[in-house]
């Protein structure tokens, strides 16, 4: 198996992660068949479509390339009728999850920097990438989206992409380098989880009452 086909392949399988992850979502709200493959098909490759038109690539990978939209509605049509089975496979589906958040922003960031994207430009669209589908997601669900909220999310994404873009500056951009860039994604998010780390959130103190005026 060549490079290149390697890279495929986890790419489209970080897509049919992320589309199960979206078809979810849709079947808890009780959506329709189009609504889950739709709810699905964002979730996947919105990340992607919002990082291609930033860097001028139109069409879109995933409307170029029949694959990725293939595995996304095919994953999340496969969720419309499995859920139930499906429901039970929740922590298989978070680790997974997270390693498709550490590929799609190793992959990301890369590209960005391939198109001549500043390093704190191919930070950003690198994150972007990695949790623009989730936001895509959340918002058609009617939810306040994952990355907004107290889950480590869009923190470990942005940690990934600062040192996929590290490794760019000082020339390690070998199979080794980015795979550690991977990793390092996946294991902040999968402690995180594990040991219910949070972003700080403000404390809201209740108004003072105040003293009737004679």
């Amino acid at each position: 198996m060549t490079t290149s086909t390697a890279l495929l392949l986890a790419d489209l399988a970080g897509v049919a992660v992320f589309a199960a992850s979206g078809a979810s979502a849709a079947v808890a709200k009780r959506l329709d068949l189009f609504g889950v493959v739709f709810v699905g098909f964002v979730a996947a490759l919105g990340g992607g479509i919002v990082r291609d038109l930033v860097i001028g690539e139109v069409p879109p990978l995933a409307f170029a390339d029949w694959r990725y939209a293939t595995t996304a509605a095919v994953t999340a049509g496969a969720i419309f009728w499995l859920h139930p089975q499906f429901a039970r496979l929740r922590t298989t589906v978070l680790v997974l999850d997270a390693a498709g958040l550490g590929l799609f922003t190793v992959s990301g960031t890369l590209k960005a920097l391939d198109a001549q994207v500043p390093p704190v430009g191919a930070c950003l669209i690198g994150m972007i990438t990695a949790i623009g589908g989730g936001l895509g997601r959340d918002l058609l669900t009617g939810e306040i989206p994952i990355v907004l909220r107290r889950e480590i999310y869009a923190v470990a994404a942005l940690a990934g992409s600062i040192l996929v873009v590290l490794l760019y500056v000082l020339g390690h951009t070998g199979p080794l380098p980015l795979t550690a860039a991977v990793l390092l994604v996946f294991g902040v998010r999968l402690v995180a989880l594990r040991r219910r780390w949070s972003a700080p959130v403000p404390t809201l103190h209740p108004p003072h009452p105040t003293t009737p005026t004679k």
